[in-house]
């Protein structure tokens, strides 16, 4: 006889309110859209200083979450550890990996390399969790490392000539560059993801975000405002004003609130099948604002790494207990 417990993650997804399905596509949504157009930002600030004003801008914006409110529990010295780590890993180390990675490849291999999120999940509570890995996690996991695999070898386009062929080879180091400064980002964010799981329970979407962002604020600012001493402010044009203004309220402010709400309501292996969101919305920006190539090469990394997504974060992709 098995001893009654509570309900599993799937019955537990049945329960969840609509709104919080809703919460999680478009926090991704908004992830992979802000990724793609970070592209355009790191061409103009330094990658320290656009993490300082991303940070800051938020710091302001969200000062009224600071405070304890009637549902949060007291923290712990276990809760500001986490805290920490959360900002660390999945503020932090994640903008910067994330923002040098950017500038030296393309939005759509971001999207394509971030689609391995639910992959990493899996192999982070495997590695620290001694949660096994199901039989379909394990071909998402081999999906997401043979599109990363193949985006990685694919040339570009204007390699034809052999003046544009040395060209390829110089920029195809900073390629290979990028993508594993993303792929650390990857790890990053699924530490993140989480780390997240467990704040939820005891502490408010809107108290997690306005903490974590005060850390990742705590933690670029000396490198930040060292960059700050040299920058030419002046010659920014309005226009990426106003893309930093959408980079730091998305980034740091209603995506992770977004992401936090649903995470509350909805289990992690349901909730990672929103990722799926991520590359998608970031291929869009990359192909349609950046003006991006993307061939049959990109098309296929791209569909290995959708099915990586859906094969990791499918409601059957939980090993039995």
């Amino acid at each position: 006889m098995t001893p009654a417990r509570d309900a599993g993650p799937a019955q537990r997804a049945a329960h969840a309110p609509w709104w919080a399905y809703a919460s999680l596509a478009a926090s991704m949504t908004l992830v992979g859209s802000y990724v793609g157009l970070s592209k355009l930002l790191v061409a103009v600030f330094p990658v320290f200083l656009l993490a300082w004003l991303r940070f800051a801008i938020a710091a302001v914006a969200m000062f009224g979450w600071l405070g304890r409110g009637p549902a949060d529990a007291p923290l712990d010295r276990h809760d500001r550890r986490l805290l920490f780590w959360e900002s660390f890993l999945g503020n932090f180390l994640f903008s910067i990996c994330m923002l040098f990675g950017i500038a030296l490849t393309s939005a759509v291999a971001a999207g394509v390399i971030m689609a391995a999120i639910p992959a990493a999940v899996a192999l982070l509570s495997r590695l620290f969790l001694g949660e096994r890995i199901a039989r379909r996690v394990a071909f998402g996991i081999a999906c997401a490392i043979a599109g990363i695999a193949l985006l990685a070898l694919t040339r570009h386009p204007d390699a034809a000539s052999a003046q544009a062929a040395a060209a390829s080879a110089t920029t195809g180091a900073s390629r290979w560059l990028g993508n594993a400064l993303l792929l650390g980002a990857v790890l990053c964010e699924a530490s993140y993801v989480v780390i997240g799981k467990r704040l939820t329970a005891r502490v408010s979407a809107r108290r997690i975000s306005a903490i974590v962002n005060l850390w990742g604020l705590a933690l670029v600012t000396p490198f930040g405002a060292w960059a700050a001493l040299s920058f030419d402010f002046p010659a920014v044009k309005p226009a990426m004003w106003g893309l930093l203004l959408f980079y730091a309220l998305a980034a740091s402010m209603v995506t992770v609130w977004l992401w936090m709400t649903g995470l509350k309501h909805v289990p992690a292996a349901s909730a990672g099948v929103y990722s799926v969101m991520l590359p998608v919305s970031a291929a869009a920006v990359g192909v349609f604002v950046l003006g991006e190539p993307f061939g049959s090469a990109h098309a296929i990394a791209f569909a290995l790494a959708i099915a990586g997504v859906v094969l990791a974060t499918g409601r059957d992709a939980a090993p039995p207990p």
